[in-house]
Protein backbone atom coordinates (compact mmCIF):
# COMPACT_ATOMS: atom_id res chain seq x y z
CA UNK A 1 0.00 0.00 0.00
CA UNK A 2 2.80 2.38 0.91
CA UNK A 3 4.35 1.54 -2.28
CA UNK A 4 1.09 2.37 -4.11
CA UNK A 5 0.86 5.76 -2.68
CA UNK A 6 4.20 6.69 -2.94
CA UNK A 7 3.94 5.92 -7.12
CA UNK A 8 0.92 8.01 -7.15
CA UNK A 9 2.75 11.23 -5.41
CA UNK A 10 5.82 10.31 -7.60
CA UNK A 11 3.50 10.90 -10.91
CA UNK A 12 1.51 13.76 -9.27
CA UNK A 13 5.10 15.39 -8.53
CA UNK A 14 6.36 14.74 -12.15
CA UNK A 15 3.05 16.09 -13.54
CA UNK A 16 3.49 19.26 -11.29
CA UNK A 17 6.59 20.32 -12.49
CA UNK A 18 6.15 19.58 -16.03
CA UNK A 19 3.07 21.73 -16.45
CA UNK A 20 4.73 24.23 -14.26
CA UNK A 21 7.88 24.11 -16.12
CA UNK A 22 5.55 25.05 -19.21
CA UNK A 23 3.21 27.81 -18.14
CA UNK A 24 6.00 29.71 -16.28
CA UNK A 25 8.40 28.80 -18.82
CA UNK A 26 6.25 29.53 -22.28
CA UNK A 27 4.83 32.96 -20.99
CA UNK A 28 1.27 32.08 -20.71
CA UNK A 29 1.03 33.37 -17.00
CA UNK A 30 2.07 36.74 -17.83
CA UNK A 31 1.04 36.97 -21.63
CA UNK A 32 4.66 37.13 -22.82
CA UNK A 33 6.19 35.87 -26.23
CA UNK A 34 5.97 31.78 -25.78
CA UNK A 35 9.70 31.14 -25.29
CA UNK A 36 11.16 29.15 -28.06
CA UNK A 37 13.03 26.88 -25.97
CA UNK A 38 9.87 24.99 -24.31
CA UNK A 39 7.89 25.02 -27.73
CA UNK A 40 10.41 24.17 -30.21
CA UNK A 41 10.47 20.27 -29.43
CA UNK A 42 13.06 17.78 -28.87
CA UNK A 43 15.35 16.66 -31.30
CA UNK A 44 16.29 13.87 -29.68
CA UNK A 45 14.38 11.87 -32.18
CA UNK A 46 16.89 8.21 -33.46
CA UNK A 47 16.09 6.16 -36.34
CA UNK A 48 18.30 3.34 -37.54
CA UNK A 49 15.82 2.18 -40.62
CA UNK A 50 16.13 2.55 -44.36
CA UNK A 51 16.42 6.30 -45.36
CA UNK A 52 13.38 6.93 -48.09
CA UNK A 53 14.45 8.14 -51.41
CA UNK A 54 11.09 9.60 -52.10
CA UNK A 55 9.40 12.07 -49.80
CA UNK A 56 5.77 13.67 -49.85
CA UNK A 57 4.77 15.87 -47.74
CA UNK A 58 0.76 16.60 -48.09
CA UNK A 59 -0.40 19.38 -46.06
CA UNK A 60 -4.51 20.28 -45.59
CA UNK A 61 -4.76 24.11 -45.08
CA UNK A 62 -6.89 24.53 -42.06
CA UNK A 63 -7.65 20.88 -42.21
CA UNK A 64 -8.25 19.44 -39.33
CA UNK A 65 -10.51 16.71 -37.57
CA UNK A 66 -13.54 18.00 -37.98
CA UNK A 67 -13.10 18.74 -42.06
CA UNK A 68 -11.77 14.84 -42.61
CA UNK A 69 -14.15 13.62 -40.56
CA UNK A 70 -17.61 15.60 -41.82
CA UNK A 71 -15.90 14.48 -45.80
CA UNK A 72 -15.91 10.89 -44.36
CA UNK A 73 -19.20 11.32 -43.18
CA UNK A 74 -20.95 13.01 -46.30
CA UNK A 75 -19.37 10.54 -48.12
CA UNK A 76 -20.94 7.75 -46.50
CA UNK A 77 -24.34 8.88 -46.31
CA UNK A 78 -24.16 9.63 -50.05
CA UNK A 79 -22.48 6.50 -51.00
CA UNK A 80 -23.56 3.64 -48.94
CA UNK A 81 -25.51 5.49 -46.12
CA UNK A 82 -28.97 5.03 -44.92
CA UNK A 83 -31.03 8.22 -44.37
CA UNK A 84 -34.19 8.59 -42.08
CA UNK A 85 -35.91 12.01 -42.95
CA UNK A 86 -37.09 12.17 -39.32
CA UNK A 87 -33.99 11.13 -37.71
CA UNK A 88 -31.34 11.66 -39.94
CA UNK A 89 -28.46 9.77 -41.09
CA UNK A 90 -27.36 6.10 -39.79
CA UNK A 91 -23.85 6.01 -41.12
CA UNK A 92 -21.48 3.64 -42.79
CA UNK A 93 -18.86 6.16 -42.92
CA UNK A 94 -16.68 5.63 -46.18
CA UNK A 95 -12.97 7.05 -45.04
CA UNK A 96 -10.56 9.24 -46.86
CA UNK A 97 -7.95 7.09 -48.23
CA UNK A 98 -5.18 9.02 -45.95
CA UNK A 99 -7.57 8.03 -42.71
CA UNK A 100 -6.11 4.00 -43.29
CA UNK A 101 -2.67 4.81 -43.08
CA UNK A 102 -1.13 2.81 -40.55
CA UNK A 103 0.42 5.53 -38.42
CA UNK A 104 -1.97 8.41 -36.82
CA UNK A 105 -0.56 10.88 -34.45
CA UNK A 106 -1.86 14.43 -33.19
CA UNK A 107 -0.35 17.90 -33.93
CA UNK A 108 -0.41 20.98 -31.88
CA UNK A 109 -0.35 23.83 -33.67
CA UNK A 110 0.64 27.29 -31.52
CA UNK A 111 3.28 29.87 -32.52
CA UNK A 112 5.13 32.28 -30.52
CA UNK A 113 2.18 34.58 -29.93
CA UNK A 114 -0.66 32.65 -30.77
CA UNK A 115 -2.76 29.70 -29.90
CA UNK A 116 -4.86 30.39 -33.00
CA UNK A 117 -1.69 30.58 -35.25
CA UNK A 118 -1.54 31.61 -39.25
CA UNK A 119 -0.10 29.72 -42.07
CA UNK A 120 3.43 31.44 -42.14
CA UNK A 121 4.36 30.60 -38.77
CA UNK A 122 2.80 27.30 -38.52
CA UNK A 123 4.14 26.05 -41.79
CA UNK A 124 7.80 27.99 -40.90
CA UNK A 125 7.25 25.09 -38.07
CA UNK A 126 6.84 22.07 -39.95
CA UNK A 127 8.84 23.26 -42.20
CA UNK A 128 12.21 24.15 -40.12
CA UNK A 129 11.80 22.21 -36.53
CA UNK A 130 11.12 26.56 -35.61
CA UNK A 131 8.47 28.81 -33.72
CA UNK A 132 7.34 31.94 -34.97
CA UNK A 133 5.35 35.15 -35.07
CA UNK A 134 1.88 34.96 -37.13
CA UNK A 135 2.29 36.27 -40.67
CA UNK A 136 6.51 35.33 -40.51
CA UNK A 137 8.28 32.68 -43.22
CA UNK A 138 11.36 31.53 -41.95
CA UNK A 139 12.19 34.07 -39.16
CA UNK A 140 13.05 34.05 -36.09
CA UNK A 141 10.65 36.77 -33.86
CA UNK A 142 13.37 39.67 -34.54
CA UNK A 143 12.84 39.08 -37.95
CA UNK A 144 16.88 39.41 -38.78
CA UNK A 145 17.42 35.85 -38.34
CA UNK A 146 16.78 33.26 -41.23
CA UNK A 147 16.25 29.13 -40.43
CA UNK A 148 17.16 26.84 -43.14
CA UNK A 149 14.01 23.94 -44.63
CA UNK A 150 14.35 20.65 -44.63
CA UNK A 151 13.55 20.89 -48.71
CA UNK A 152 17.00 23.43 -48.67
CA UNK A 153 18.58 21.15 -46.07
CA UNK A 154 17.74 18.17 -48.52
CA UNK A 155 18.88 19.52 -51.73
CA UNK A 156 22.55 20.59 -50.40
CA UNK A 157 22.65 17.65 -48.20
CA UNK A 158 21.83 14.91 -50.51
CA UNK A 159 21.12 16.11 -53.72
CA UNK A 160 17.23 15.54 -53.57
CA UNK A 161 15.19 17.59 -56.17
CA UNK A 162 12.39 19.38 -54.70
CA UNK A 163 8.82 19.92 -55.89
CA UNK A 164 6.24 22.84 -54.54
CA UNK A 165 2.78 22.22 -55.34
CA UNK A 166 -0.65 23.97 -54.16
CA UNK A 167 -4.08 24.91 -55.34
CA UNK A 168 -3.71 28.39 -54.51
CA UNK A 169 -0.87 30.66 -55.73
CA UNK A 170 2.76 29.93 -55.77
CA UNK A 171 4.06 32.34 -53.17
CA UNK A 172 1.15 32.22 -50.42
CA UNK A 173 2.28 31.48 -47.24
CA UNK A 174 2.42 27.73 -46.50
CA UNK A 175 4.10 26.89 -50.53
CA UNK A 176 6.19 30.04 -49.47
CA UNK A 177 7.46 28.33 -46.25
CA UNK A 178 9.60 25.61 -48.02
CA UNK A 179 11.54 28.10 -50.25
CA UNK A 180 11.57 31.52 -48.45
CA UNK A 181 12.57 33.51 -45.65
CA UNK A 182 10.75 36.89 -45.15
CA UNK A 183 9.39 38.67 -42.28
CA UNK A 184 6.03 38.98 -43.46
CA UNK A 185 3.74 36.80 -46.14
CA UNK A 186 2.86 40.05 -47.61
CA UNK A 187 6.17 40.45 -49.52
CA UNK A 188 5.18 38.69 -52.44
CA UNK A 189 7.80 40.26 -54.76
CA UNK A 190 10.61 39.49 -52.37
CA UNK A 191 8.98 35.56 -51.89
CA UNK A 192 9.18 35.47 -55.60
CA UNK A 193 12.93 36.37 -55.93
CA UNK A 194 13.21 33.31 -52.82
CA UNK A 195 11.32 31.03 -55.13
CA UNK A 196 13.69 31.52 -58.26
CA UNK A 197 16.88 31.93 -56.01
CA UNK A 198 15.71 28.64 -54.45
CA UNK A 199 16.77 26.74 -57.60
CA UNK A 200 13.97 24.06 -56.91
CA UNK A 201 13.05 22.11 -59.62
CA UNK A 202 8.77 21.92 -59.79
CA UNK A 203 6.61 24.69 -59.03
CA UNK A 204 2.81 24.73 -59.79
CA UNK A 205 -0.05 26.04 -58.79
CA UNK A 206 -2.06 29.14 -58.66
CA UNK A 207 -1.18 32.82 -60.82
CA UNK A 208 1.80 34.02 -58.90
CA UNK A 209 0.60 37.22 -56.26
CA UNK A 210 4.17 38.54 -56.81
CA UNK A 211 3.30 39.45 -60.62
CA UNK A 212 1.02 41.69 -59.57
CA UNK A 213 2.31 43.49 -56.41
CA UNK A 214 3.23 47.03 -55.94
CA UNK A 215 6.79 46.48 -56.90
CA UNK A 216 5.98 45.56 -60.31
CA UNK A 217 2.77 47.82 -60.58
CA UNK A 218 3.66 50.89 -59.00
CA UNK A 219 8.15 50.65 -59.24
CA UNK A 220 8.20 48.72 -62.66
CA UNK A 221 9.92 46.09 -61.63
CA UNK A 222 10.25 42.93 -63.64
CA UNK A 223 7.48 40.11 -63.24
CA UNK A 224 8.83 37.12 -61.25
CA UNK A 225 7.34 35.09 -63.79
CA UNK A 226 9.78 36.82 -67.12
CA UNK A 227 12.92 36.67 -63.89
CA UNK A 228 12.57 33.18 -63.58
CA UNK A 229 12.58 32.65 -67.56
CA UNK A 230 15.67 34.12 -67.86
CA UNK A 231 17.05 32.22 -64.71
CA UNK A 232 16.56 28.50 -66.47
CA UNK A 233 12.67 28.31 -65.05
CA UNK A 234 10.40 26.90 -68.01
CA UNK A 235 7.07 28.61 -66.85
CA UNK A 236 3.86 26.31 -68.64
CA UNK A 237 0.74 28.21 -68.31
CA UNK A 238 -1.63 26.73 -70.58
CA UNK A 239 -3.34 22.92 -70.54
CA UNK A 240 -1.12 22.29 -73.73
CA UNK A 241 1.95 23.36 -72.54
CA UNK A 242 1.75 21.43 -69.19
CA UNK A 243 0.63 18.36 -71.05
CA UNK A 244 3.83 18.30 -72.86
CA UNK A 245 6.24 18.80 -70.06
CA UNK A 246 8.83 15.96 -69.52
CA UNK A 247 11.91 15.44 -67.26
CA UNK A 248 13.96 16.62 -69.67
CA UNK A 249 11.63 19.85 -69.47
CA UNK A 250 14.13 20.65 -66.53
CA UNK A 251 13.54 23.40 -64.19
CA UNK A 252 9.68 24.00 -64.20
CA UNK A 253 6.86 26.53 -62.75
CA UNK A 254 3.35 25.79 -63.98
CA UNK A 255 0.72 27.94 -63.50
CA UNK A 256 -2.80 27.71 -64.06
CA UNK A 257 -4.31 28.75 -67.45
CA UNK A 258 -6.44 32.09 -66.18
CA UNK A 259 -10.12 30.33 -67.86
CA UNK A 260 -9.02 27.65 -64.95
CA UNK A 261 -8.34 30.75 -61.88
CA UNK A 262 -10.74 32.01 -59.33
CA UNK A 263 -11.47 35.16 -60.49
CA UNK A 264 -9.75 37.84 -58.47
CA UNK A 265 -7.36 35.56 -56.22
CA UNK A 266 -5.53 33.90 -59.14
CA UNK A 267 -6.07 30.44 -57.15
CA UNK A 268 -7.55 27.62 -58.87
CA UNK A 269 -11.20 27.03 -58.65
CA UNK A 270 -13.07 25.21 -56.22
CA UNK A 271 -13.31 21.64 -56.89
CA UNK A 272 -16.90 22.64 -56.40
CA UNK A 273 -16.68 24.99 -59.53
CA UNK A 274 -14.45 23.16 -61.32
CA UNK A 275 -15.02 21.70 -65.17
CA UNK A 276 -13.87 18.48 -65.72
CA UNK A 277 -11.04 19.08 -68.19
CA UNK A 278 -9.72 21.54 -65.80
CA UNK A 279 -6.26 20.67 -63.78
CA UNK A 280 -6.41 19.28 -60.06
CA UNK A 281 -4.32 19.16 -57.67
CA UNK A 282 -4.08 15.19 -58.33
CA UNK A 283 -2.94 16.72 -61.81
CA UNK A 284 -0.02 18.30 -60.60
CA UNK A 285 1.02 15.94 -58.22
CA UNK A 286 0.94 13.25 -60.96
CA UNK A 287 3.02 15.90 -63.29
CA UNK A 288 5.55 16.25 -60.47
CA UNK A 289 6.33 12.75 -59.83
CA UNK A 290 7.20 12.27 -63.50
CA UNK A 291 9.44 15.52 -63.58
CA UNK A 292 11.13 14.49 -60.45
CA UNK A 293 11.15 10.95 -60.01
CA UNK A 294 14.19 10.04 -62.72
CA UNK A 295 16.29 11.77 -60.11
CA UNK A 296 19.26 9.26 -58.89
CA UNK A 297 19.13 10.81 -55.34
CA UNK A 298 15.67 11.02 -54.46
CA UNK A 299 13.02 13.98 -54.18
CA UNK A 300 10.57 15.69 -51.52
CA UNK A 301 7.19 17.19 -53.07
CA UNK A 302 5.07 19.39 -50.72
CA UNK A 303 1.51 19.62 -51.69
CA UNK A 304 -1.03 21.80 -50.22
CA UNK A 305 -4.61 22.15 -50.64
CA UNK A 306 -4.78 25.38 -50.48
CA UNK A 307 -8.65 25.62 -50.76
CA UNK A 308 -9.69 23.88 -47.63
CA UNK A 309 -8.83 26.63 -45.61
CA UNK A 310 -10.45 29.36 -48.17
CA UNK A 311 -13.46 27.49 -47.69
CA UNK A 312 -13.46 27.37 -44.14
CA UNK A 313 -12.89 31.08 -43.55
CA UNK A 314 -16.27 31.46 -45.72
CA UNK A 315 -17.96 28.92 -43.77
CA UNK A 316 -18.55 27.14 -47.03
CA UNK A 317 -19.03 22.98 -45.90
CA UNK A 318 -19.73 21.76 -49.15
CA UNK A 319 -16.75 23.42 -50.75
CA UNK A 320 -14.76 22.29 -47.86
CA UNK A 321 -15.98 18.80 -48.21
CA UNK A 322 -15.12 18.63 -51.92
CA UNK A 323 -11.62 20.11 -52.16
CA UNK A 324 -10.57 18.20 -49.23
CA UNK A 325 -12.36 15.05 -52.12
CA UNK A 326 -9.56 16.45 -54.18
CA UNK A 327 -7.11 16.89 -51.37
CA UNK A 328 -7.63 12.80 -51.16
CA UNK A 329 -7.23 12.26 -54.91
CA UNK A 330 -4.37 13.65 -54.81
CA UNK A 331 -2.65 11.91 -52.63
CA UNK A 332 -3.92 8.52 -54.10
CA UNK A 333 -1.79 9.91 -57.03
CA UNK A 334 1.27 9.41 -54.34
CA UNK A 335 0.16 6.24 -52.97
CA UNK A 336 -0.24 4.53 -56.00
CA UNK A 337 3.36 5.46 -56.46
CA UNK A 338 4.08 4.07 -53.35
CA UNK A 339 2.80 1.04 -54.15
CA UNK A 340 5.68 0.34 -57.16
CA UNK A 341 8.53 2.00 -54.54
CA UNK A 342 6.95 0.78 -50.85
CA UNK A 343 10.63 0.48 -49.28
CA UNK A 344 11.55 3.87 -50.89
CA UNK A 345 8.82 5.83 -49.74
CA UNK A 346 7.48 7.97 -47.32
CA UNK A 347 4.19 9.78 -47.13
CA UNK A 348 2.86 12.27 -44.37
CA UNK A 349 -0.49 13.65 -44.62
CA UNK A 350 -1.71 16.47 -41.84
CA UNK A 351 -2.93 20.21 -41.44
CA UNK A 352 -1.11 23.44 -40.80
CA UNK A 353 -4.03 24.81 -38.09
CA UNK A 354 -7.81 24.37 -38.26
CA UNK A 355 -10.10 27.16 -40.01
CA UNK A 356 -13.43 27.91 -39.14
CA UNK A 357 -14.20 25.78 -36.16
CA UNK A 358 -16.10 23.86 -38.01
CA UNK A 359 -18.41 21.49 -35.98
CA UNK A 360 -20.51 18.23 -36.55
CA UNK A 361 -23.57 19.20 -35.02
CA UNK A 362 -26.00 22.50 -34.56
CA UNK A 363 -28.01 23.15 -31.73
CA UNK A 364 -31.19 23.24 -34.66
CA UNK A 365 -30.88 19.84 -35.17
CA UNK A 366 -30.18 18.31 -31.83
CA UNK A 367 -28.44 14.80 -32.07
CA UNK A 368 -29.57 14.29 -35.96
CA UNK A 369 -27.45 15.03 -38.88
CA UNK A 370 -28.48 15.67 -42.14
CA UNK A 371 -25.53 15.58 -44.24
CA UNK A 372 -26.86 14.42 -47.59
CA UNK A 373 -28.61 17.88 -48.02
CA UNK A 374 -25.32 19.56 -48.55
CA UNK A 375 -25.52 17.55 -51.80
CA UNK A 376 -27.55 20.29 -52.69
CA UNK A 377 -25.12 22.93 -53.05
CA UNK A 378 -24.10 23.45 -56.77
CA UNK A 379 -21.35 26.17 -56.98
CA UNK A 380 -19.25 27.93 -54.20
CA UNK A 381 -19.63 31.13 -52.68
CA UNK A 382 -17.35 32.90 -54.85
CA UNK A 383 -19.28 31.95 -57.87
CA UNK A 384 -22.73 32.90 -56.23
CA UNK A 385 -20.68 36.41 -55.69
CA UNK A 386 -20.81 36.71 -59.08
CA UNK A 387 -24.76 36.35 -59.04
CA UNK A 388 -24.84 39.18 -56.68
CA UNK A 389 -22.95 41.55 -58.77
CA UNK A 390 -25.73 40.98 -61.10
CA UNK A 391 -28.42 41.64 -59.13
CA UNK A 392 -26.72 44.94 -58.09
CA UNK A 393 -26.14 45.93 -61.68
CA UNK A 394 -29.92 44.75 -62.50
CA UNK A 395 -31.69 46.12 -58.82
CA UNK A 396 -33.50 42.21 -58.85
CA UNK A 397 -35.64 42.16 -56.28
CA UNK A 398 -35.56 39.61 -53.64
CA UNK A 399 -37.96 36.99 -54.99
CA UNK A 400 -35.79 36.83 -57.79
CA UNK A 401 -32.86 36.28 -55.79
CA UNK A 402 -34.60 32.92 -54.18
CA UNK A 403 -35.16 31.28 -57.31
CA UNK A 404 -31.08 31.25 -57.24
CA UNK A 405 -31.04 29.74 -53.69
CA UNK A 406 -33.29 27.00 -54.64
CA UNK A 407 -30.97 26.47 -57.86
CA UNK A 408 -28.06 26.51 -56.32
CA UNK A 409 -28.32 25.82 -52.86
CA UNK A 410 -31.81 23.38 -52.87
CA UNK A 411 -33.50 26.13 -50.40
CA UNK A 412 -37.37 26.90 -50.77
CA UNK A 413 -39.94 28.72 -49.41
CA UNK A 414 -43.02 27.20 -48.12
CA UNK A 415 -45.15 28.33 -50.88
CA UNK A 416 -42.87 26.56 -53.16
CA UNK A 417 -44.19 23.63 -55.51
CA UNK A 418 -41.50 21.55 -54.42
CA UNK A 419 -42.20 22.24 -50.29
CA UNK A 420 -44.42 19.36 -50.07
CA UNK A 421 -41.78 16.60 -51.71
CA UNK A 422 -39.15 18.00 -49.75
CA UNK A 423 -39.70 19.70 -46.47
CA UNK A 424 -36.76 19.43 -45.32
CA UNK A 425 -35.54 21.95 -47.62
CA UNK A 426 -38.07 24.31 -46.95
CA UNK A 427 -36.89 27.74 -44.98
CA UNK A 428 -38.21 28.83 -41.83
CA UNK A 429 -39.62 31.79 -40.83
CA UNK A 430 -36.08 32.66 -39.06
CA UNK A 431 -34.12 31.41 -42.06
CA UNK A 432 -36.15 33.20 -44.60
CA UNK A 433 -35.94 36.86 -42.94
CA UNK A 434 -32.03 35.84 -41.83
CA UNK A 435 -31.88 35.72 -46.06
CA UNK A 436 -33.74 38.91 -46.41
CA UNK A 437 -31.95 41.21 -44.16
CA UNK A 438 -28.51 39.41 -45.44
CA UNK A 439 -29.77 40.48 -49.23
CA UNK A 440 -30.51 44.41 -48.56
CA UNK A 441 -27.63 44.38 -47.09
CA UNK A 442 -25.72 42.59 -49.81
CA UNK A 443 -27.59 45.13 -52.27
CA UNK A 444 -26.30 48.20 -50.63
CA UNK A 445 -23.96 49.62 -53.28
CA UNK A 446 -22.09 51.88 -50.65
CA UNK A 447 -19.53 50.31 -48.32
CA UNK A 448 -20.88 50.00 -45.50
CA UNK A 449 -19.43 49.40 -42.27
CA UNK A 450 -20.68 46.26 -39.69
CA UNK A 451 -21.67 46.23 -36.59
CA UNK A 452 -20.64 43.72 -34.11
CA UNK A 453 -24.05 41.61 -34.54
CA UNK A 454 -23.08 41.68 -38.30
CA UNK A 455 -19.90 40.78 -38.15
CA UNK A 456 -20.23 37.53 -36.34
CA UNK A 457 -23.21 36.89 -38.97
CA UNK A 458 -21.31 37.26 -41.79
CA UNK A 459 -17.69 38.46 -41.19
CA UNK A 460 -16.06 40.01 -44.48
CA UNK A 461 -18.14 37.96 -46.51
CA UNK A 462 -21.10 38.85 -48.76
CA UNK A 463 -24.01 38.92 -46.75
CA UNK A 464 -26.51 37.12 -48.70
CA UNK A 465 -23.76 34.26 -50.18
CA UNK A 466 -22.33 33.17 -46.73
CA UNK A 467 -25.70 33.26 -45.09
CA UNK A 468 -27.22 30.91 -47.79
CA UNK A 469 -24.23 28.55 -46.51
CA UNK A 470 -25.09 29.18 -43.18
CA UNK A 471 -28.77 28.39 -43.94
CA UNK A 472 -27.54 24.59 -45.89
CA UNK A 473 -24.90 23.98 -43.21
CA UNK A 474 -27.42 24.26 -40.29
CA UNK A 475 -30.36 22.30 -42.02
CA UNK A 476 -27.79 19.56 -42.36
CA UNK A 477 -25.67 19.48 -38.85
CA UNK A 478 -22.77 21.54 -39.76
CA UNK A 479 -21.48 24.66 -38.18
CA UNK A 480 -18.98 27.10 -37.64
CA UNK A 481 -17.94 29.47 -34.60
CA UNK A 482 -15.08 31.54 -36.78
CA UNK A 483 -14.05 33.35 -39.78
CA UNK A 484 -10.58 32.54 -39.00
CA UNK A 485 -8.01 29.72 -37.63
CA UNK A 486 -8.74 27.85 -33.99
CA UNK A 487 -6.52 26.44 -31.67
CA UNK A 488 -7.90 22.73 -32.43
CA UNK A 489 -4.40 20.28 -32.95
CA UNK A 490 -4.74 18.46 -36.48
CA UNK A 491 -4.32 14.71 -37.11
CA UNK A 492 -1.02 13.40 -39.47
CA UNK A 493 -1.27 10.70 -40.88
CA UNK A 494 2.18 8.35 -42.37
CA UNK A 495 2.59 5.69 -44.59
CA UNK A 496 5.89 4.48 -45.54
CA UNK A 497 9.43 4.23 -44.47
CA UNK A 498 9.84 6.14 -41.04
CA UNK A 499 6.41 5.99 -40.09
CA UNK A 500 6.75 4.68 -36.88
CA UNK A 501 8.31 8.27 -35.59
CA UNK A 502 5.15 9.94 -36.39
CA UNK A 503 2.86 8.18 -33.78
CA UNK A 504 2.06 9.72 -30.80
CA UNK A 505 1.12 13.48 -29.60
CA UNK A 506 3.58 15.98 -30.59
CA UNK A 507 4.02 19.74 -31.71
CA UNK A 508 4.40 20.65 -35.43
CA UNK A 509 7.87 21.11 -34.76
CA UNK A 510 8.58 17.89 -34.26
CA UNK A 511 7.64 17.15 -37.65
CA UNK A 512 10.58 18.40 -38.93
CA UNK A 513 12.94 16.73 -36.47
CA UNK A 514 11.72 13.41 -37.37
CA UNK A 515 12.00 14.44 -40.76
CA UNK A 516 15.71 14.98 -40.01
CA UNK A 517 16.32 12.46 -38.16
CA UNK A 518 15.01 10.04 -40.55
CA UNK A 519 16.91 11.86 -43.60
CA UNK A 520 19.85 11.91 -41.74
CA UNK A 521 20.68 15.41 -42.34
CA UNK A 522 22.17 18.16 -40.39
Amino acid sequence: MKKTIKKILCGVLAVTIALGTFFLGSGFLNGDILSREVLAGTEGYTYSGRTPKYIFMFIGDGMSYPQVQATNYYKGVLENGKIDPANGNYLEPKNLLFTNFPVVGSVTTYDSTSLCPDSASTATSLSTGKKTLSSVINMDETKKVSYETITEKLKKQLGYKVGIVTSVNIDHATPAAYYSHVPSRSQYYNIGLDLIKSGFDYFAGGAFLSDSSKEVKEQGKEKITALAQKNGYTVADTKQEFNALTYNSGKVIVTAPNSELEDGTGALKYNLDRKESELTLADYTKKGIEMLSKNSKGFFMMVEGGKIDWACHANDAASTIQDTIAFDDAIKVAVDFYNQYPDDTLIIVTGDHETGGLTIGFAGTNYNTYLEKLSNQKISYTEFDKLIKNYKANNIIFAEALKDAKKYFGLITASDIDAKNKPGMVLTDYELESLKNAYYLSMKSEKITLNQEEYVLYGTYEPFSVTLTHVLNNKSGISFSSYSHTGLPVPLFAKGQGKELFNGYYDNTDVFNMLKAITKVK
